[in-house]
């Protein structure tokens, strides 16, 4: 019998709503990027990030209603750390975002699921776009003149939590918990930074509430619902490719919203993120191979 390993083929038109969906939250990442800073200063930033976390893990909790028991060690392996992704790389983007134009470190937190997406890369042409799509975001890193020393630190630290962040949501999104072991993951991730979330709260006055509300709305309960939702249509390696809109995004809502003015070569870069993105989709044809478990014996039943 043949063992081959099993091979998983992904349609242009799953790659192409996985591609929405990525954008989708991309967007909602950076809005709520917006509503958080404000709340820097009155919470602080571990505070500020924690408190989304919280208020993220009590929405997906009523709106998914996990269940516990049923699931298996290899399931449960992947929720936590799945969670502890969430919580480093909110916790270090955040850090970052305080030391760096909103643009900048999203672009640093794109070198990780940019490096998935070229270590798992099987063809020269798709190696190269996400070489393409590393040159548009280290364009958009160019308009941002001198730069935190520490804030850069935490922006390479959120793109390592950001590398492990894509392959897990590839491997959540096709498991059979789907939704549901996300919110358990947000509910770890919350638990991991109650350290910082409870300190906080004598610290919450009414107009923190609404922003709050917000930045966790779209920041975390949509953007990890609808990434996980796009790692069940495509793989960790297209996804590392998606993953790139965030620097496009993020520098967009800062030029917009925070008055950081974009330059001609980070418009250049903005273009090749793009154009990165567009071919993954083309190339990806009648579909896009994954290789998955080896394929049992046929006289082994499943």
């Amino acid at each position: 019998m043949s063992t081959h390993p099993a091979v998983r083929r992904f349609s242009r038109g799953a790659i192409i709503r996985a591609m929405l969906l990525v954008l989708v939250g991309a967007t909602g990442v950076q809005l709520s990027a917006v509503f958080a800073i404000g709340l820097f200063e009155p919470l602080g930033v571990l505070g500020t990030s924690s408190m989304r976390l919280a208020i993220a893990a009590v929405i997906l909790l009523i709106i998914f209603r996990p269940k516990l028991n049923g699931r298996t060690r290899a399931e449960w392996l992947g929720i936590v750390l799945y969670g502890v992704a969430m919580a480093a790389m909110n916790v270090m983007l955040y850090l970052a975002v305080d030391r760096l134009p909103l643009g900048i470190a999203t672009t640093l937190d794109f070198l990780g699921p940019c490096a998935v997406a070229l270590l798992a890369s099987r063809k020269v042409r798709e190696g190269l776009l996400a070489i393409v799509a590393l040159l548009g975001v280290a364009l958009i890193a160019g308009f941002g003149g001198p730069l935190d020393p520490l804030g850069i630190v935490f922006g390479l630290l959120a793109g390592v939590s950001f590398g492990l962040y894509t392959l897990l949501a590839a491997r959540v999104g096709q498991s059979n918990g789907g939704l549901q072991s996300v919110a358990l993951s947000v509910v770890v991730a919350a638990i991991l930074t109650l350290p910082f979330s409870i300190p906080t709260v004598p610290l919450l006055e009414p107009p923190h509430l609404l922003p709050l509300l917000a930045s966790a709305l779209l920041g975390t309960a949509l953007a990890f619902t609808v990434d996980t939702l796009a790692g069940r249509l495509t793989s960790a390696r297209v996804l590392g490719v998606f993953f790139a809109f965030d620097p496009v995004v993020g520098t967009i809502v800062g030029a917009v919203f925070l008055h950081q003015v974009l330059s001609p070569v980070a418009l250049t870069g903005v273009a090749l993120v793009v154009l990165a993105g567009a071919g993954i989709v083309w190339l990806a044809g009648g579909g896009a191979p994954q290789r998955t478990e080896p394929a049992a014996p046929t006289e082994r039943a499943p």
